[in-house]
């Protein structure tokens, strides 16, 4: 098993740096930790600086491979706050391999009826760190304020109150808003789908990229692409003006 980064050292190995989300949902072909464990390995290679993924087992098999930063996270549910919803499933998390816990840091109600705090300090007694997956602003605020080590805008446009900012592109305007506030580091996540994105948001005041969907999601990627073709294909076979031919009588 590779040594792991000390906690007071991982903030700073991810300034500037690309972080890669390895997750793949259940049901999918992808959906076993020895392929997530390899899919970190390619973006290891290919540059990242960092890995986020899902998932107790993932978490272990991924920390067993590479000595990466890793950003750690449980989902459990579908619905509501379900990103490492309480306090138990963030000491799981970090329990498993986690260098940096990742948990739902909305203003939602927490499946247990606790408040977040719980789960923040929970983490930061066992000597973890927290990153604050928000959708708003005055959600990051809060969360740096309750002691969270990192700002994530992750979950904008993925909330009731955020449903309207849910673009094609990332939250770039949070990004540049939350970094020009907070004393703790801003990491730029969700929808970031380009290289020319992923560079913006750091010109925009991030401390870190993060980029799943775009990297290590196949069933997406080919989505897009099969969308693009079948828009092709139906311009390429429609009758054009030219072609067609008018009888007057």
């Amino acid at each position: 098993m590779n040594e792991r980064p000390t906690p007071t050292g991982v903030v700073e190995r991810l300034r500037g740096t690309l972080i890669v989300s390895c997750q793949a949902y259940p049901g999918e072909p992808m959906r076993d930790p020895d392929t997530m464990r390899r899919v970190a390995l390619a973006a290891r290679d290919g540059g990242a600086a960092g890995i986020r993924a899902q998932g107790l087992d993932d978490l272990r098999a991924v920390r067993g491979a590479l000595d990466l930063p890793l950003i750690g996270l449980w989902k459990d549910g579908t619905e509501g706050v379900y990103i490492t919803p309480t306090a138990r499933h963030a000491l799981a998390v970090l329990d498993a391999g986690a260098d940096v816990v990742a948990l739902d840091a909305t203003g939602r109600p927490r499946p247990d009826g606790r408040p977040l705090a719980a789960s923040i300090d929970a983490v930061r007694a066992a000597g973890g760190l927290v990153m604050a997956d928000v959708s708003t602003y005055e959600e990051g605020v809060r969360a740096a304020a309750l002691g969270a080590h990192l700002v994530g805008t992750t979950l904008s446009g993925y909330t009731p109150a955020t449903y309207d900012r849910k673009a094609a592109g990332p939250d770039l305007d949070l990004v540049a808003r939350l970094a020009g506030t907070l004393d703790v580091p801003v990491v730029a996540e969700g929808r970031i789908h380009t290289p020319a994105q992923a560079a913006e948001a750091l010109e925009r005041g991030a401390h870190a990229v993060v980029v799943g969907t775009a990297i290590t999601h196949p069933t997406t990627l080919t989505g897009w692409f099969a969308a693009a073709v079948a828009a092709g294909r139906a311009t390429a076979m429609a009758p054009t003006t030219a072609s067609r031919c008018w009888w007057v009588v």
